[in-house]
């Protein structure tokens, strides 16, 4: 073996080492955020309802159930959600309850297209850089947890739901009473 192919080889082996001392040394991964954990908080832009930009917090919602969606325009099981999710909105009007629609999309002007055409009124913020998906570990679209009025997560849901549903209805209405699901 050559020199110059030996120096190549221990290099690439030291990389290899010191990528696995990284992985093993380095932070864990945290705990899943499920139901039982605090919230983790955020400040997003708002993109709707005006004023646009107008950044909100989680923690301001306190002492309201928080329906919390993660999603995306190019997102087709997404999309065929939101219909349900407006009319949960607009069944539970009045209720101690907020629906946030957190888009992933990097372009708002794609955002608010989207919107308009499906005719949605709930809250949308913008996430482009992900960084609310990332603390709560959203990898999927769509991905909505419900959160109760003290900030604890009751229920994550995986993939798209009829949120009008009475069962879905139900559920949320009884956490933005009581604060806990059964």
């Amino acid at each position: 073996m050559s020199a110059g192919r030996l120096a190549a080889l221990l290099i690439g082996a030291g990389v290899v080492f010191a990528s696995v001392l990284l992985v093993l040394l380095g932070e864990p991964p945290g705990d899943p955020v499920g139901p039982g954990s605090p919230a983790p908080s955020f400040r997003l832009p708002r993109l709707h309802p005006p004023p646009a930009g107008r950044e909100v917090s989680l923690e301001e919602l306190r002492g309201k159930a928080v329906l919390l969606n993660f999603w995306a325009t190019w997102c087709k099981p997404c999309e065929e959600e939101m219909p349900a999710m407006e009319r949960l909105y607009q069944a539970l009007r009045g209720e101690p309850f907020e629906l946030l629609a957190v888009s992933v999309d990097e372009d708002p002007a794609v955002v608010e297209a989207f919107r308009a055409r499906l005719g949605l009124s709930f809250p949308i913020l913008h996430d482009p850089d992900k960084k609310a998906a990332r603390a709560y570990q959203v990898f999927k679209y769509p991905e909505t947890l419900l959160v109760d009025r003290s900030g604890m997560v009751v229920a994550r849901f995986i993939g798209p739901r009829e949120w009008d549903a009475e069962a879905y209805v139900d559920r949320v209405r009884q956490v933005a009473r009581e604060g806990a699901a059964p």
